[in-house]
């Protein structure tokens, strides 16, 4: 008997040898919730030949409100089955229920499990599995190697300060760590290049997290994230910063090859420099990257280029569009200029990569020297929340019109925006420059985002003692080419066809066959 399972804690829902339909039933991004008189149909098939005396159906739901019937071609294994919890608020709840083989037939087959009509409140179901019962684990297991294959994961997250009832919004965070042998991490931490670290816990399900921060400014947070999106590799890594290694152990004062590891880590801070995770087998691992970072190249100060043209996008907190005289015009080399209405005003730049600005000019407009900025902070930052100063100007003089005065940052780090924030000006109450220029150390970076970087750390299986663990980065490009979206959903009748991943339900022609027919006559009698 072919492995049958439906689980819905992810959008679309993972199908083997599996058809479902609902009626009344709300799709939720970790469960479906059927209201009164809703129910589920898995249409699944029993090979003709497979003798089975007896099979077991796993319903799990996240606690509930109403009480639960499942039926096998339509005779009743459960009627008015209470299930304890607290709502989508409990943890998931399995119930395990016997059903003679006779009820089985060769060829299609019908699990229903309804809400009954009449019933308050709404059932909110995760998933459901059928097997022999001598293999009661077999479609846990192939849900299980499923899973692990879409291992690229993104959750929306959120955090709040210790003691507040109040969570804030924070950037989504965007994982994928894979060294060969498919299992997903259950604990995860980081340290990023500006300080900031956070370490998490995952559920069994990856529905979300638990966990905390401390960001580069030492503030202390609780964290936490909600599943947004999963992939399978290489889906959903186009643009983030990807690392892979050649990796090697070591046993003995000898070392040895150990496959590929490949990283990604992206919480919308700094670039990672220190990954450290434990999979669900108990295996831990720690490295540290040699030089964490996205393209841009930190080199020393000497040999400098201009990268005002990699500038995407500039924001003012005012400016004079009746006259023209807007922010834009500071990327310009034309004596045009930027009119703010204030004495104070800022400027955001956002970059096309993360770049370590070393070097930044301003220049003066073409009148009014008491519009002339005199005071300001040059800060940056990687999500546009959180803003570091890398350098501040007290009492600058502009000596004459459509001067350019160059000033030195004394440590660069690697940014996406910078903000010129000008907190005085030389008396008006307009604030006006006429371009804004920056400069970085070293050679323009070149290829895609991924960033070349060595790791050293360790590696300790369940059980086990560590050894060492390093790699060496394989050269991209990459000709991982990530897929485009799923397909739309079929059917919006009364009964609804469920949105599911059927890549891998059809193993065969048969089985396809099979599978087109089901779903045309869904379609047809929709």
């Amino acid at each position: 008997m072919e492995p049958v399972f439906a689980d819905f804690s992810t959008n679309p829902a993972q199908l083997s040898n599996a058809v479902v339909a609902h009626h009344r039933c709300g799709v939720a991004p970790s469960h479906l919730a059927l209201g009164a008189g809703g129910h589920i149909r898995v249409d699944f098939t029993v090979g003709e030949r497979e003798e089975v005396t007896e099979a077991v159906v796993t319903v799990t739901v996240l606690g509930a409100s109403a009480p639960m019937d499942v039926l096998l071609n339509g005779k009743a294994l459960a009627e008015q089955l209470a299930i304890p919890g607290d709502g989508a608020h409990s943890d998931p709840q399995v119930t395990v229920l016997s059903a003679p083989g006779e009820l089985l037939a060769a060829g299609d087959n019908l699990l229903e499990v309804r809400n009954p009509e009449g019933a308050e409140g709404l059932l909110r179901l995760r998933g459901v599995t059928v097997d022999p019962a001598h293999d009661r684990d077999r479609s846990e297991r192939a849900l299980a190697a499923r899973t692990a294959k879409r291992s690229v994961v993104a959750f929306s997250t959120e955090f709040r300060a210790p003691g507040s009832a109040a969570w804030q919004p924070a950037p989504r965070l965007l994982f994928h760590i894979d060294s060969g042998e498919r299992v997903l991490p259950a604990h995860l931490a980081w340290r990023g290049a500006d300080g900031s670290e956070a370490a998490i816990g995952l559920r069994a399900d990856l529905s979300g997290f638990l966990g905390h921060r401390r960001n580069a400014d030492g503030t202390v947070t609780e964290y936490r994230g909600t599943l947004a999106d999963r992939w399978a590799y290489p889906e959903g890594t186009a643009g983030a910063p990807l690392h892979r290694f050649s990796t090697e152990e070591g046993h003995g004062g000898a070392w040895s090859p150990s496959g590929e590891l490949r990283l990604l880590l992206d919480d919308g801070g700094a670039p990672v420099e220190r990954v450290s995770w434990t999979d669900r087998r108990g295996t831990t691992a720690s490295v540290v990257l040699s030089s964490a970072g996205g393209p841009e190249v930190r080199e020393p100060v000497g040999e400098l280029r201009d990268i005002t043209r990699t500038v995407t996008g500039i924001e003012a907190s005012d400016e004079f569009e009746m006259a023209g005289e807007v922010a834009e015009n500071l990327l310009s080399k034309s004596r045009s200029k930027w009119l703010a209405n204030d004495d104070t005003a800022e400027l955001d730049f956002t970059l096309e990569h993360p770049a370590a600005v070393a070097v930044y000019r301003l220049t003066s407009a073409n009148d009014a020297p008491d519009r002339d900025p005199e005071d300001w902070e040059l800060q940056g930052s990687h999500d546009g929340d959180h803003w570091t100063t890398v350098d501040f100007r007290t009492g600058e003089r502009f000596r004459k019109r459509h001067e350019t005065k160059e000033y030195s940052v004394a440590s660069p780090a690697s940014y996406a925006r910078y903000r010129l924030s000008i907190t005085c000006n030389r008396g008006s109450d307009l604030t006006q420059l006429s371009r804004v220029e920056f400069l970085a150390a070293g050679a323009p970076a070149t290829g895609p985002t991924h960033r070349a970087a060595d790791f050293t750390g360790y590696r300790a299986p369940g059980g086990g003692d560590p050894v060492g663990y390093r790699g060496t980065t394989v050269p991209g490009p990459w000709s991982d080419a990530p897929g485009q979206g799923e397909g739309p959903e079929a059917g919006q009748a009364l009964q609804k066809l469920l949105a599911g991943d059927l890549g891998e339900t059809a193993r065969g022609l048969d089985d396809a066959a099979r599978l087109i027919g089901k779903l045309a006559a869904y379609l047809k009698n929709s």
